[in-house]
């Protein structure tokens, strides 16, 4: 992500509700994924956990970049982002 997508993405998550709770929410679910993958043993239950909590984080994931992508094209000669994660 370049320095003015960078600066756009900190300013939504001052100005813009939505994408503020998708990145507080994608952050809960890092954390949470954090604490699984330190363990040594993951039960059944912890690894179905595990695969549910990285697709919902990418489904986050994409809902932010797509808000983003919105405010880019709103914005001319801004590169839109191309990282996933």
């Amino acid at each position: 992500m370049n320095g003015q997508s960078q600066n756009l993405k900190e300013l939504l998550l001052q100005t813009d509700e939505e994408f503020h709770t998708l990145a507080a929410q994608h952050h809960e679910l890092e954390d949470r994924l954090h604490e699984l993958t330190s363990k040594h043993y993951l039960s059944q239950p912890e690894q179905v956990e595990e695969v549910n909590l990285k697709k919902q984080k990418l489904q986050l994931k994409d809902r932010m970049e797509d808000i983003l992508r919105r405010h880019l094209q709103a914005q001319p000669g801004i590169d839109q982002p191309s990282a996933r994660g």
